[in-house]
């Protein structure tokens, strides 16, 4: 080496012994370097821990040769020129190698410069990992400008030679003045309610939205920048994560035979992944819809394999001497009750088939758990129960009269469980949202006024899951749906969140109400008769009993509608019985009528994590 040679030959000897001094101090310092593998490192990406490698073993290298030298007297450099060697060989290797990145980065920046200039929120290791890629990756589309954290030790500083400019409470106005028009939240341990709230407000000013998962895990199974994914509209309505007693719910479902009915649907086959972390002897899923069966049956035995023991049967609540065979085979321990037919407009226009599922195919299933000692049933219920304008309601109302009307003449402990929509399952408005915004729109909402609950699909699950745990008798659970969201806020912001502006790049189209559809859904804003339970997210709703005569005298009616529906198909006569039967359905015009102009959202409670009355 230069550095090397440049001193060696102002001493005196022979040729013949330099390049013997020569050979002996390089042959010594490359041994050490295959040692510490500084020619393994990729130096594009080398950080301190590979320039201290590099000193290092040329120090160890100079050590060696001095050793060796002194031993073997064959050495002629002295120890001064010998350190001035070593100084000058380290610089030479740091020279070498800090050119390259300096030339790597100049090709990149001249690479970007059409990139889209970005500002990440979060100046910790996830957006650290984050920039680095960004800055070293030639196939990035993203030129970070700036950083924005709450640490104010961070603020004003530079990582990177990126700036952290200010706190997150201040990003919006300053990306404005910065003009950046996207951002990465890469903050995955934030709680969901703060990130809830600064996702509004960015989606507010239509800043578009790229999000880090919220585990640090996902970010260590491959490059970080590879995480990245568009904001869901979850992270908008998310919450906290819940924190169940696993003790309550190991003791209802470790080593028990559990039934799941609908087990392939959304909630079904939710609830079906949930109960298998808790051992049961037996998980048994039925359903009518074999496909739906056939993929949560090969996801759970792809997971589990020989450790699950899982049977999965297909057949129709609807057959009574199918779920008597069903029951004499496996004898449940538990059963939870998820299959019914659930879209309301459908509903509407088959009005006897939701009878004959919903409440017929309850009353058989409730029948056959009795009969067969079932200890615990937990029926799967909906906030359109509550003063039901459909069909779909008004049957998910006599389920839950059937479960009630069990409290004193059956050993089985049975309860329901309430709750709102579901996001992401099948028929959820959100999927159809992002399909919509991906074909360049519109957006179709039935009514701008309306607004909904909604709950994550294992959030729900879980919930049901502790809410069988605590039922004793006759329970109906009202699971806490937090704060209610108007869906033509939800569209626009989702329009927003995708980089679009609402109305102007993509339009929000009113369709008008469909069959059955009222303006608000009711879940504990319906009844102030309600108790608190240990878990603050689930409720006990109070409901008048229902005696098995008062039942029965309902479902005759019932049947009495469903024969001369079947000979005169009109539908109207179902409808007529369902107001006798269910007194708190009313026609949505009625309850839409009362609403007026505007639908107000109910305040939230001034307790956190307490539902709004």
């Amino acid at each position: 080496m230069l550095a090397t040679w440049l001193p060696y030959t102002q001493i005196g000897g022979s040729g013949k012994d330099r390049f013997g001094d020569l050979l002996l101090l390089y042959g010594c310092t490359v041994l050490f370097q295959v040692a510490f593998k500084t020619y393994d490192s990729l130096w594009r990406y080398a950080e301190s821990r590979e320039y201290l490698m590099l000193i290092v073993s040329a120090f160890c290298g100079f050590a060696l040769y001095e050793a060796v030298a002194r031993v073997a007297r064959v050495g002629t450099i002295s120890f001064v020129l010998l350190a001035a060697i070593a100084s000058l060989w380290i610089l030479e290797m740091l020279i070498l190698r800090f050119s390259y990145r300096c030339y790597r980065a100049t090709v990149l920046r001249n690479k970007q410069k059409g990139a889209i200039p970005v500002a990440i929120i979060g100046a910790g290791e996830a957006g650290v990992q984050l920039l680095d890629e960004m800055q070293h990756n030639s196939n990035s589309r993203y030129t970070v400008r700036c950083f924005f954290d709450d640490d104010m030790s961070k603020v004003n500083m530079r990582i990177r030679g990126v700036p952290v400019v200010d706190t997150i409470e201040q990003a919006l106005p300053r990306m404005i003045a910065m003009d950046i028009h996207e951002v990465i939240f890469a903050i995955p341990s934030m709680e969901e309610k703060r990130r809830r709230e600064i996702l509004w407000q960015l989606a507010e000013r239509s800043i578009k939205v790229s999000m880090l998962p919220n585990t640090l895990e996902l970010i260590e199974q491959k490059p970080i920048r590879q995480q990245l994914r568009e904001v869901k509209i979850e992270d908008l309505l998310g919450r906290d994560s819940i924190h169940l007693d696993n003790a309550s719910v190991d003791e209802l479902l470790k080593d028990r035979t559990v039934l799941v009915t609908g087990g392939g649907g959304s909630i079904g086959s939710e609830l079906c992944r949930q109960i298998v972390k808790h051992h049961p002897k037996r998980l048994v899923v039925f359903d009518i819809y074999e496909n739906n069966a056939y993929d949560i049956q090969q996801e759970l035995l792809y997971q589990y394999g020989k450790d699950l023991s899982l049977s999965v049967e297909i057949g129709s609540i609807r057959d009574p001497s199918r779920l008597h065979l069903l029951f004499d085979t496996y004898k449940p321990d538990v059963v939870f009750h998820a299959a019914a037919h659930k879209h309301v407009p459908l509903m509407e226009t088959s009005p006897q088939e939701a009878i004959r599922n919903n409440v017929f195919g309850t009353l058989n299933l409730v029948r056959a758990a009795d009969a067969h000692g079932v200890k615990k049933f937990i029926q799967i219920s909906t906030d359109k129960a509550v003063n039901p304008t459909s069909v779909m309601g008004a049957s998910k109302r006599l389920c839950e009269m059937i479960v009630q009307s069990m409290d004193t003449c059956s050993k089985t402990t049975f309860a329901a469980v309430r709750f709102g929509n579901v996001l992401g399952s099948n028929g959820s408005v959100v999927p159809l949202f992002k399909r919509q915004i991906a074909a360049g729109g519109p957006v179709t909402i039935t009514d701008k006024r309306i607004i909904r609950y909604f709950m994550t699909i294992p959030e729900a699950a879980q919930l049901v899951l502790e809410a069988g745990a605590m039922a004793k008798q006759n329970e109906l659970f009202v699971l806490d749906m937090g704060r209610p969201v108007k869906i033509l806020d939800l569209a626009e912001n989702l329009i927003r969140l995708s980089g679009y502006e609402p109305y102007r790049d993509i339009d929000i189209v009113e369709t008008g109400l469909r069959p059955g559809e009222k303006l608000y859904e009711e879940l504990l804003i319906a009844n102030r008769d309600i108790e608190k339970t240990e878990n603050e997210m689930i409720f006990v709703e109070h409901q008048p009993p229902v005696t098995p005569a008062e039942l029965e005298d309902k479902l005759e009616l019932l049947r009495d509608a469903l024969s001369k529906n079947d000979e005169t198909e009109d539908l109207a006569v179902i409808r007529e019985v369902l107001h006798r039967v269910v007194p708190t359905f009313h026609e949505p015009e009625e309850v839409n009528a009362c609403q007026g102009q505007t639908v107000e959202i109910p305040e939230q409670s001034e307790q956190e994590g307490q539902p709004a009355f």
